[in-house]
């Protein structure tokens, strides 16, 4: 008889690795449950859950390192995948139409925090880049779930916090292939590569807005079970393909996701939801599990001084591109609160910075700070500026 924990995986027996993950994902179930119960969002428990059972935790989990490990890369894609499915190419354009200019502001203001702060603390150019990435963008994810939670979809300067969200996702199709050379430490010798990329970039975005409709057509079907291997392996392939001619897989899956339209975007995205839950879930915590918790303590009060000045430029953001909607102050602080948050995308652009261990432990503790503040300020004051 075939044994499944006849085998191994890295050489740690099945068995072993399979209760290990089975554990993982349990207490993963526990956190998303207490932040359920609390109505906050879940990443900042991840986040703590992964610490402890990391390097340096109180039971770290080594045997399923790996298996994790690409559990995570599956959780990245797919959450600019479905990010992706979101929009269409007219709401593409709309929102770079109507708010470029506020596009340019939360650039203008929120990447010089970050990137002040790497050279404030002696990091090279490199490492302040991908902290400047990391103060940059706005938790997709916790804004979505804001939106939902207090019932703020139709509040007047929502078009306006969704306009700044997609300007965020383009400039990311852009500016990982850069970041992703400058935690490589690549420089100016690597210009080739940065030209390429973006180059890449630039053909494929041309083509999900041209092709979409005949590739939804292409890849549409009755079948639950047909769509759901599909569309998944199709993510992956467009992804690993993305990787291989220079485009970061994430943002190639975040096109794919952009590409598709109508019925076919509607049941892919009820199809993958909980399949993107369960390995966003595994992406949070198997970046944490690479830091250790003790690492951390010398950073929470940098990260606290950087979270309070780039809350201060996002409500900055957030008031200037209200004011194209209303003229009404509270809207005005909803919008700039709504953009605080960090999360998914900070930690895909600080996991980027392999070699730069750093980025990786400020981007941590700044988007557990972030992550919870955001949201705890938004309930606080949902209230007084409703």
């Amino acid at each position: 008889m075939l044994s499944i924990t006849s085998g191994s995986v890295s050489g740690a027996p099945i068995d072993v690795v399979l209760v290990e993950l089975g554990a993982a994902i349990t207490g993963l179930a526990l956190l998303a449950r207490l932040a359920a119960r609390a109505g906050v969002s879940p990443i900042p428990l991840y986040l703590l859950g992964g610490l402890a059972f990391g390097r340096g935790g109180i039971a770290p989990l080594d045997s399923a390192d790996e298996v994790l490990r690409v559990g995570s890369e599956i959780g990245a894609v797919l959450l600019l995948f479905m990010l992706g499915l979101e929009y269409t190419g007219a709401q593409l354009a709309r929102g770079v139409r109507g708010h470029f200019r506020s596009g340019l502001v939360d650039l203008a203001l929120n990447a010089p925090v970050g990137i002040a702060a790497g050279r404030i603390a002696g990091w090279p150019w490199s490492a302040s880049f991908l902290m400047g990435g990391v103060t940059y963008v706005t938790s997709s994810g916790i804004v979505s779930k804001v939106l939902a939670d207090l019932k703020w979809s139709t509040k007047p300067e929502t078009p306006a916090v969704i306009s700044i969200l997609v300007l965020e996702d383009l400039a990311l199709a852009f500016l990982l292939p850069l970041l992703a050379i400058a935690a490589d430490g690549a420089g100016a010798a690597n210009l080739t590569t940065v030209v390429t990329s973006v180059a890449a970039v630039v053909v494929a975005l041309m083509l999900a807005l041209k092709a979409g409709g005949w590739l939804s057509t292409l890849l549409a079907h009755r079948s639950a079970e047909v769509m759901l291997l599909t569309m998944f392996g199709a993510v992956l392939l467009v992804a690993g393909g993305s990787h291989r001619v220079g485009i970061a897989a994430a943002v190639g899956a975040f096109l794919l996701g952009l590409a598709l339209t109508g019925s076919v975007a509607d049941q892919t995205h009820h199809l993958l939801a909980p399949l993107r839950d369960l390995f966003a879930a595994l992406f949070f915590f198997f970046f944490a599990l690479q830091l250790d918790p003790h690492e951390l303590l010398p950073v929470l009060a940098p990260a606290l001084l950087l979270a309070l000045a780039s809350s201060a430029t996002k409500i900055a953001t957030g008031w200037w591109a209200a004011a194209r909607e209303t003229k009404d102050s509270s809207a005005r602080w909803r919008a700039g609160l709504l953009l605080v948050p960090r999360g998914e995308f900070s930690i895909v652009i600080a996991g980027l910075a392999i070699s730069l261990p750093e980025v990786g432990t400020l981007a941590a503790a700044y988007v557990l700070i972030t992550a919870i503040g955001g949201p705890v300020a938004i309930r606080l004051l949902s209230r007084r500026l409703s």
